[in-house]
Order: C-alpha cells, then sequence, then structure tokens
C-alpha cells in the first residue's frame, strides 16, 4: 500500500540507471513515474527482438561487482539468470590474447626488440614521473605518461583513433582517468618498479576487468534484467510511460514543476507534477527541453558536448558456433568488438544457429550508420576472413541504431561540460545522471549504483 503523504518523483529515461532509482524508491513507497522514449524499457541494455531472435546492443552483462545491487537483481530476474565465466579475447598481431591483456600475453604477441623497447619506455617514462611530475594537456599525452612513448605508439595510438574517429591529441586527457582501462601486463612491470621506489600516482587509469569473474546474463540476451525491474517498479506501486517524448520540463523558482509528455503513438498529451526530478537523458537535451529557456552561453555550451553513435550489425548465422569467447576485440576490422551470446546462454533460433552482435563506432548519417549493402558486404567479408562464417552461412543481418552510446572527451570539453553541469545544479529538485545524464561512462552495474545514490538523496529530504 503506498503512503500517499510521500512525495512525487517523475524519472526521464528508463535505462538501468533511471529504472534502479525507481526500484529503491518504490521499496520506500514513494510515487514514482518514469518516462521513456522507447517502447521498452532498458536503454543501451535494452534488447531487441526481431523474426523470434533477441540481438543486444553490444554486450551488456551484469557484475557481481556491488553484491547489494547483484542480491538485489538476482532476486527480481529469478530463474531467468544465467550465470557464465568471463571468456573475452583481444586479436592481435594475427593472435588471439586473453582480455584483459596479461604480461605472458604481451611478451608472447610483441617481438623481442619491440618488448625490449617497450619496457624501457615505460621504465623511463615512470621515472620521469617520479621526478619531475607533470600534467598532460590531452589523451596521447597522458597514454605516454601512463605507459611510456613505445607502448603507445604500439598499442594505444591506432586502435584509438579508430575508434573514436579523432586522434588522442584531439581527446581530454581526462578520458584515461575516466574511459581508458589499465592493462594488467603494465601492471605487472610497474609493481616489479615499485618494488625500487618507482611507483606511480594514484587515479591515472581505471581499473581493468578482472581475468576470473562470474557475469550474469539470461536466454533472451541483456533485455531480461531492465524487463524485471521494471516489472516489479510496476508491481510497488510505479507508473511507467513507454513511447513517451518530453515536450517542455517546466521550471520556476529554482525548481521543475511539471513534465509535459507527448505518448508518439497516441498524439496524447500528458502533464506530470512533481517534487522531484531524476533525468538519465542525454544532458544537451535536457537543457533543451527546459523552460523558461536556459541561458544563451548555456546552450551554446551544449553545442560542444559531443557523442559518438555506436551501429550494431546483429547477424543471424547458420552455424551452431562461431567463436569461444564470449565476445573478442579487433583492431584492424571495420568492427570493433564481435560478441556470441549464445556462448552465454541465448536461445537463438532455429536451432544449429547463432547470433553475432558486431559493434561499430561512427557517425550518424556514414555508410555504416545507414547500413549500406556494401558496408553490408564489408562486414561479412571481415567476419568470413576471421573464420566466424561463410557467406553462405548468412541469414540475415539487423542494424540497431544508438546516437547517444559514448559521451565524447575532446579537447576543451571541461569547461563546457561544468558550464551546464553548474546551470542544472542551481535546479533544485532535478539531478541529472548515468551515463547520458553524467557525461560519463558507468558499466551497468555502476549506473546502477548511480541511481540508487540519486535516490537515497531524495529519500533524505524532508516529504520523503
Amino acid at each position: 500500500m503506498i503512503r500517499r503523504n510521500k512525495g512525487k518523483v517523475i524519472i526521464i529515461g528508463g535505462g538501468v540507471c533511471g529504472l534502479y532509482a525507481a526500484r529503491r524508491l518504490t521499496r520506500e513507497d514513494v510515487r514514482v513515474c518514469i518516462v521513456e522514449k522507447e517502447s521498452c524499457f532498458g536503454g543501451l541494455a535494452a534488447g531487441r527482438c526481431v523474426g523470434g531472435n533477441f540481438y543486444d546492443q553490444g554486450v551488456h552483462m551484469l557484475h557481481e561487482h556491488d553484491r547489494e545491487i547483484y542480491k538485489d537483481c538476482m532476486l527480481m530476474m529469478g530463474k531467468e539468470s544465467v550465470a557464465v565465466e568471463l571468456n573475452a579475447r583481444i586479436r592481435w598481431e594475427g593472435r588471439f590474447y586473453r582480455y584483459p591483456l596479461q604480461f605472458g600475453d604481451m611478451i608472447k604477441g610483441m617481438a623481442p626488440l619491440t618488448l625490449g623497447h617497450a619496457v624501457i619506455s615505460l621504465f623511463l617514462s615512470q621515472i620521469r614521473n617520479k621526478i619531475a611530475p607533470w600534467e598532460p594537456e590531452n589523451c596521447e599525452q597522458a597514454l605516454i605518461q601512463l605507459y611510456g612513448r613505445a607502448l603507445y605508439r604500439f598499442f594505444f595510438e591506432d586502435f584509438t583513433h579508430r575508434y573514436w574517429g579523432r586522434h588522442p591529441s584531439q581527446i581530454s586527457a581526462m578520458f584515461v582517468k575516466r574511459k581508458m582501462p589499465r592493462l594488467t601486463a603494465v601492471d605487472a612491470i610497474k609493481k616489479v618498479l615499485g618494488y625500487i621506489g618507482i611507483k606511480e600516482r594514484k587515479g591515472r587509469g581505471v581499473e581493468s576487468a578482472l581475468l576470473s569473474e562470474t557475469l550474469h546474463y539470461s536466454a533472451t540476451g541483456s533485455e531480461a534484467l531492465p524487463r524485471s525491474i521494471a516489472g516489479q517498479v510496476r508491481k510497488d506501486g510505479g507508473r511507467l510511460f513507454p513511447d513517451s517524448i518530453i515536450k517542455n520540463i517546466e521550471v520556476s523558482e529554482g525548481k521543475v514543476h511539471c513534465v509535459d509528455i507527448i505518448n508518439s503513438r497516441t498524439g496524447n498529451i500528458k502533464t506530470l507534477t512533481c517534487d522531484q526530478v531524476i533525468s538519465t537523458i542525454p544532458v544537451t537535451d535536457l537543457v533543451h527541453y527546459l523552460r523558461p529557456e536556459a541561458p544563451a552561453e548555456v546552450i551554446e555550451s551544449c553545442h560542444h558536448l559531443q557523442w559518438l553513435p555506436i551501429v550494431i550489425y546483429g547477424v543471424l548465422v547458420k552455424r551452431d558456433r562461431a567463436m569461444d569467447a564470449l565476445y573478442t576485440y579487433y583492431r584492424e576490422r571495420v568492427f570493433h568488438r564481435v560478441g556470441e551470446p549464445k556462448n552465454a546462454g541465448l536461445k537463438v533460433n532455429p536451432d544449429g544457429h547463432t547470433v553475432l552482435i558486431v559493434e561499430m563506432t561512427c557517425n550518424q548519417g556514414d555508410e555504416k550508420w545507414r547500413g549500406t549493402e556494401e558496408m553490408k558486404e564489408m562486414v561479412v567479408a571481415d567476419l568470413c576472413s576471421e573464420g566466424l562464417c561463410e557467406r553462405d552461412d548468412v541469414v540475415e543481418i539487423n542494424i540497431i541504431r544508438n546516437r547517444h552510446a559514448y559521451p565524447v572527451f575532446a579537447l576543451g570539453y571541461e569547461r563546457h561540460y561544468e558550464l551546464v553541469k553548474k546551470y542544472l545544479e542551481g535546479i533544485d529538485n532535478l539531478q541529472s545522471i548515468g551515463r547520458q545524464g553524467g557525461f560519463s561512462f558507468p558499466g551497468m552495474h555502476s549506473a546502477m549504483r548511480m541511481g540508487a545514490a540519486a535516490a537515497e538523496n531524495i529519500l533524505s529530504k524532508e516529504g520523503f
């Protein structure tokens, strides 16, 4: 039974971050409305069902790092949860290596002279950092500071350029701290250097994935988790508004007092009143919806905050199995990563078939984004070259697009984001969080933790 003296919260955006915020709030009998523009909830974690098969928007599996959230999610998913051991690979220099990259793998993957050069370069960079610490001005300098110039040239420069569509010298140094995973192989060398007093400063790079960990998936792909959370929120009294587009967010006296939404199927307009708002939609879109309009300088700064789109080519293949790993990173193909979710428990129809999730970053409107016949042919050709299928094995290709997949930490983005963030923080009852709302790179479990923290912030307020 909902206690009607509780305040009312609107959550804009029904990805896992917003859904888990709603989960926390409805458990405390708070009145919650979730507004989502798509027909299904889950954001990037939401799969697409085509012809009886589910296609994920990349690799989205629940980790066990956050035990509280993990246990709660297992409770909601029940028997739908499938436990699977991490098995990821990197295709590098003509061989396959474990992901994250290990020291032994790096030795095998590099010629002795190249390896020696890389170790010496790393050693010298660490000595320089120890004697004369310096602040890098861009991603290129930050990677050189972290790994040495030789390893940067060998491993990072080309792949980073290809993936992000810009040279590392045009990406903020903050990218390395917020997104770039640390290489376990390099950490092994640095541990040895630490024994002789050459230690790096903390906070450079993020921790890489564990070599051995348990992930959780389902027979219908990543969509099962957000669907389970949405179902529990609805059961606990939350109101869900799919197919709903924001028209206006009305602000007066420093607070949001209502949100106008339009149902994209019926055209009906509805006004939702609120006491608090949590937004997980792109922060640039959020500013656009505010009424009255944000100051000109805030709107101008939004134009400088960019997003990297991603396109998924979901390939149905007449083959029982295509690869050993759950997913593999590629450095020299038109795609960047290929996953085979059947290896994690996905049910594929008909029998004897599998699904390949082929991921590519792109620009909105380019050949990859449009899914031209020429691009499909390039994808299939590269899959065949890697031995993942034959041309006659390809049954169909389904394309999923997302234009706000990754925030771009372009050089100089910080001052623009800080201006937008400061303006939004001036709206007392509004929180903008998550990957798109916080212009950050959380994994699925980290995004849910952000949602939980936003909910706890609201619960601490008077009236809740």
